[in-house]
């Protein structure tokens, strides 16, 4: 029987071949174990849905989500007693006559605005000083905890509510409606969890072999810090996104509700659970189908970050 012989050389590129594979298809056996989800896929499948919908919120909405008609005022939806509904609002309409399907449409598209956007700055801001911080050590990585530590001391939601009362008639509260001053309070507030998340897992990291190989071959902290240790704390970074989207709406919501959140007319869910509250025991569906949305978006966001963080743990495997 013949044998095949290799020799040093080719046995080391073959070696090499196949790491390099398994390491292609870490990522790629991420993605296979999180389609193995049915609840994450749902949610991942609903988000996707309302993403769709605030794309192309100027083009399925029927009516402009501010224009008032009072003579439709509080239209039941099309389930309920036909001498209250109108068939022109299929989901009824508020107290101002303004129809409830085109403001629910539109607020999706803020609402996932400052879902996304503060949840980014949030990202760029608790990534930069984590890694800063777990890297350096020494006084820097006092300096920047201490910081981290006064800001994560102030209740959370008391701190948005001190930033939005001091500046919500300010200049900076101006800004889009009040969407800038969001954008920014909610960031503010809490990247600091995002901070120690990573700083923790640098720490871990930083005298590792790979890094010390680094170091040895010449490699600078900046080269160090974003091609060998980012990528390796990216993992857990991404599921706190993940969750950190429903809670910035969520907080959105609450500030709306309470009269300063983002300003009217701008159309969101929380700013339309806020204006109707006012005619609850007369019509509960203008509080009612907002919160709805935002019950499903939360929700739907949940799985995911519950699928990621299943997919993205080493000891799921299988």
């Amino acid at each position: 029987m013949a044998t095949i012989t290799t020799s040093p050389g080719q046995t080391r590129a073959l070696e090499l071949n196949i790491l390099a594979r398994k390491q292609r298809s870490l990522w790629r056996d991420a993605w296979f174990r999180l389609r193995r989800n049915k609840a994450a896929m749902v949610g991942l499948g609903v988000v996707a849905v309302f993403v769709v919908i605030a794309i192309l919120a100027p083009f399925i909405a029927p009516r402009d989500p501010i224009q008032q008609t009072t003579a439709n005022a509080l239209a039941d939806p099309f389930w309920g007693s036909p001498q209250y509904t109108n068939p022109e609002y299929p989901l009824g309409s508020d107290q101002l006559g303004r129809d409830i399907l085109s403001r629910l449409i539109w607020s999706t598209r803020v609402s996932l605005w400052v879902g996304f956007i503060p949840v980014s700055l949030i990202f760029l801001i608790g990534v930069s000083v984590g890694m800063l911080a777990g890297y350096n050590g020494g006084w820097v990585d006092n300096l920047l905890m201490r910081i981290t530590d006064v800001i994560y001391a102030f209740p959370d939601l008391l701190f948005l509510f001190i930033i939005m009362a001091m500046l919500r008639n300010t200049a900076a509260g101006n800004l889009g409606g009040g969407l800038v001053l969001m954008f920014v309070a909610i960031a503010l507030v809490n990247w600091v969890g995002m901070a120690r998340l990573v700083r923790g897992q640098v720490l871990s990291l930083k005298e590792r072999e790979f890094i010390e190989a680094a170091r040895a071959i010449g490699a600078k902290p900046r080269r160090i810090m974003v091609r060998h240790l980012f990528p390796n704390v990216l993992a857990p970074v991404i599921v706190s996104v993940a969750f950190g989207i429903p809670s910035a709406m969520l907080a959105e919501a609450t500030l709306s509700f309470f009269g300063i959140g983002i300003k009217p007319p701008t159309p969101t869910w929380g700013v339309m659970i806020n204006e109707g509250f006012v005619v609850f025991s007369t019509t509960p569906w203008p509080v009612l189908l907002p919160a709805l949305c935002i019950s499903i978006v939360m929700l739907a966001f949940t799985f995911v970050g519950d699928g990621l963080r299943d997919a993205l743990d080493p000891r799921m495997k299988t």
